[in-house]
């Protein structure tokens, strides 16, 4: 999209640093340069005057170094808007670095400018009262998804090779769908976030151009932090050890449920994605194994306890701000009020019970699921949620069934591009594993880009 920004992966950037190729300064210029004419509305704020003076001493032989970094809007970052993309929050300015932000400037990235996010992270699209709508690179009516929208936007558009990005119910792996990227949603815990409220199913991660630079990120960012009591001890060699375990893939046994037993899926996108299941099910040489799987319902109780975490933000200033909120958000709040007591957390709680050891229970059976990431391409970026896919219909909480029983199992889970719909639009295969597997998810989805390469920008 932009002629200036580097348009390979970020790893192949920082070899062009190392080279002498280019600088560091040059790319953070190109970065700010994408974010002032910004046609997708990817970018929020921009640091200039600190991004190119950390770019003018930037150590390259660090993981990262000198590469702007693009940060979600909901990851705070010392000195920025800490707005949580709320217009009820539009004066609130961070005063420290989030835990993956800091850990991100020691291993050289340069915080350059802030991405869009849906309000609170709240739903997969990026439309919000402070920002308005953000769009998709692939088609620039639809949405890049959401929460992590601007980030996916971006690193698709070609304006930034990094980004960060989360996911509490899919928002790293539902915009990685959209926008035809790498999202790879970690074990919960395995990057340290801070403190912790709510329904306990966010994790810290980016979108990314290609698997390397994935496990490069897991790599800079991942081990306990004494801040966050839920955070997992480190594991080292996520890059390093890419591709070690390809020759053991077919051992696995591998299942292939496009709708994951609990979501209904487009005509064309379960096609596609059952496709692509088999063209990787051929290439890892695996064991296909059959699931009469039937995941319970938890958007309900996923959405009800995740009201917890958003009444918090919005501390004293509710009820007054309730007109800035957006009008899922304001609900969201209202309902929760109105409904979360005992009972109600106790059936919630009952529906995660339920829903562990469904998860458990399909992981018995099968060492890996194969998986459509979302119902369908992707869809208006403006307007209500979608209701009917491709013909089916559903209900708008089946716009995040297939991404969220593995945040509230806490499993990992990745989106890998599958190809593209009619539309002319990215369809995503999502690859589920049990706890704690990521190296194996980082190598299938090695296999995977060897197998079917994907372009690394829109278009």
């Amino acid at each position: 999209m932009t002629d200036g920004s580097w348009q390979g992966d970020v790893i192949s950037l920082v070899e062009a640093f190392r080279a002498g190729d280019r600088h560091p300064r040059e790319e953070v210029q190109a970065t700010l340069d994408a974010a002032a004419d910004d046609p997708l509305n990817a970018v929020c704020h921009v640091d200039g005057d600190a991004a190119l003076a950390a770019a003018e001493t930037a150590d390259v032989t660090l993981p990262f170094g000198g590469v702007p970094l693009a940060v979600k809007e909901l990851l705070p970052v010392a000195g920025w808007p800490d707005t949580e993309a709320s217009l009820a929050l539009a004066d609130r300015v961070a005063n420290a670095d989030s835990i993956p932000v800091e850990r991100l400037r020691v291993g050289g990235a340069i915080p350059t400018v802030q991405t869009t996010s849906s309000e609170f992270g709240g739903v997969n699209q990026t439309t919000t009262k402070l920002h308005g709508a953000t769009r998709n690179p692939w088609g620039a009516d639809r949405t890049p998804g959401g929460s992590s929208g601007g980030s996916a936007a971006g690193v698709s558009g070609g304006m930034f090779a990094l980004a960060t990005a989360s996911d509490g119910g899919g928002s790293i792996r539902i915009p990685a769908g959209f926008c035809g990227l790498v999202g790879l949603k970690t074990t919960y815990g395995r990057v340290p976030k801070g403190s912790a409220i709510g329904n306990l199913t966010a994790v810290e991660g980016c979108v990314s151009r290609s698997v390397r630079d994935t496990a490069r990120w897991l790599d800079v960012t991942n081990g306990p932090d004494a801040r966050d009591p839920f955070s997992l001890p480190r594991v080292d060699g996520f890059e390093a050890d890419l591709g070690v375990g390809i020759a053991d893939l077919a051992g696995l046994r591998v299942a292939i449920v496009p709708n994951l037993g609990c979501a209904v899926v487009a005509p064309e996108t379960e096609e596609i994605v059952a496709a692509a299941a088999e063209e990787l099910l051929a290439a890892m040489g695996a064991a296909r194994v059959d699931l009469d799987l039937r995941l319970p319902n938890v958007m309900g109780a996923w959405g009800l306890t995740g009201g917890i975490g958003l009444r918090k933000e919005l501390g004293e200033r509710w009820p007054d701000c309730a007109e800035d909120l957006t009008g899922m958000m304001r609900a969201s709040v209202e309902i929760a009020e109105e409904r979360i007591d005992l009972g109600a957390m106790v059936k919630a709680e009952s529906r995660r019970e339920d829903l562990n050891r469904s998860m458990a229970t399909m992981f018995a059976d099968a060492d890996i699921v194969l998986a459509a990431t979302n119902p369908s391409t992707a869809f208006d970026a403006e307007g209500h949620l979608p209701s009917v896919f491709g013909g089916r219909e559903s209900t708008g909480a089946n716009n995040g069934a297939l991404t969220a029983p593995s945040n509230i199992y806490g499993n990992p889970a990745v989106a890998l591009p599958a190809g593209l719909a009619s539309d002319g639009l990215p369809v995503s295969l999502q690859v589920l594993a049990a706890h704690h597997r990521e190296k194996l998810l980082l190598d299938i989805a090695l296999l995977w880009e060897r197998t079917r390469p994907w372009p690394l920008t829109a278009g």
